[in-house]
């Protein structure tokens, strides 16, 4: 799929005492390990050796949040972006917000957020059938407050690679600033890379829709 924007993003978009809010909630939560895939299971049914793979592409502490007023900030921005850089994706229910941790040496390597497969929740006709359209990422506190963990992207997947290497790969300093917000197709790769210094707070939102026809 040929793309126009591969992101767009509103810097201090958000304000810092919303930014600040999610913080302390986040932290009054009980927080999980993170881990790769369909997230259907829990880290304390895995083995030592699972546990280890996993945090070889990804470490770092989240906790879900469903909350409606998280959700009313947000959505708006999902929509104008949506709007504004000619994707038009249709979508119609966003899952649990990630609330994400990143404290020194934490990171997640390479990844899209989208799955081969729809969601399989019968038990949940909101979800049922539904793919990942838009991820959004939202920096909730300030850069000076950490070093590293930048979110950076691999258009390669989406560019003539041989003639525009030098546009392939891109690191998105645009959303440093605390309450900055980005949206970006779902299937498009990304990572954050390791913080070296500090705790870098992010609150990570995918949204859903039927599959592309």
């Amino acid at each position: 799929m040929n793309l126009k924007y591969n992101y767009y993003y509103f810097q201090s978009a958000l304000s810092p005492k919303f930014c600040q809010d999610v913080i302390d909630y986040g932290k009054e939560q009980q927080s999980v390990m993170a881990i790769t895939g369909d997230g259907d299971r829990s880290s304390d049914k895995m083995s030592k050796k699972d546990i280890k793979n996993i945090q070889k592409k990804r470490k770092s502490d989240i906790v879900w949040m469903s909350d409606k007023w998280i959700y009313n900030e947000i959505h708006p921005f999902i929509h104008e972006a949506n709007k504004k850089a000619g994707w038009n994706f249709e979508w119609d229910w966003s899952e649990p917000c990630q609330f994400t941790k990143y404290g020194k040496g934490q990171y997640y390597g390479w990844h899209t957020d989208s799955f081969n497969n729809p969601l399989n929740t019968p038990d949940d006709l909101n979800s049922h059938g539904k793919i990942r359209k838009l991820s959004v990422t939202i920096s909730l506190n300030n850069p000076n407050e950490y070093e590293g963990g930048n979110l950076e992207f691999d258009y390669r997947n989406h560019l003539d690679w041989e003639k525009n290497k030098e546009k392939s790969f891109e690191t998105c300093e645009q959303i440093r600033p605390i309450g900055s917000i980005i949206v970006f197709p779902s299937f498009v790769w990304h990572r954050v890379t390791p913080v070296t210094k500090g705790t870098r707070y992010s609150l990570v939102i995918w949204n859903c829709g039927k599959p592309f026809r």
